[in-house]
């Protein structure tokens, strides 16, 4: 824990500034409802070659959401770095959650990757940078430590992959019935 509060506290001091925080701010708090990644997953519903993509992004997405907030925060039940790390001041409105894993990272990554895998890479590439920014963020703005949102990016990262796998099965299937 020392090396992850090092990380914020350097951040901190040496990164935040009144540009970043323009972007990044405003940015984080879009993650909290996901809106950035509903938002491309609603676009992508209404062209035929991405509506599947979209569906298994929207899964993922879900998945996501469920491991990580409902299920992986409250069996490590970390607090957040503020409440640890006197130094660290948080940007945003305190989140009363537990911190670890990070579930913007989680929902960020879960979307990103699956469009990465399963569309053009014009769409996939720029999913997977604003999904690092999205990561990147939290650790900014002082509301999880890196270890969280790596663990985050692991739970996204996981669920693009086991709902595509058990979504070709599925299609697979279907084709053959």
């Amino acid at each position: 824990m020392a090396l992850d509060g090092s990380i914020l506290l350097w951040i901190q001091e040496n990164m935040r500034c009144g540009f970043l925080s323009a972007i990044l701010i405003p940015y984080t708090y879009s993650g909290n409802y996901a809106i950035p990644w509903l938002a491309l997953i609603l676009v992508l519903l209404f062209f035929k070659k991405t509506r599947r993509a979209a569906i298994f992004a929207l899964v993922a997405l879900i998945l996501g959401i469920v491991l990580n907030d409902v299920i992986i925060k409250h069996i490590i039940c970390r607090p957040r770095p503020f409440e640890t790390i006197l130094e660290l001041i948080p940007i945003v409105k305190k989140p009363t959650s537990f911190s670890c894993p990070s579930g913007h990272s989680a929902t960020a990554f879960a979307t990103a990757l699956t469009l990465f895998l399963c569309t053009k890479k014009w769409i996939g590439i720029p999913a997977l940078f604003f999904a690092a920014v999205m990561a990147f963020s939290r650790m900014y703005v002082g509301v999880h430590y890196p270890s969280d949102v790596i663990l985050g990016i692991a739970v996204g990262c996981a669920s693009a992959v086991l709902v595509l796998v058990l979504g070709k099965r599925i299609f697979k299937k279907r084709k053959a019935d």
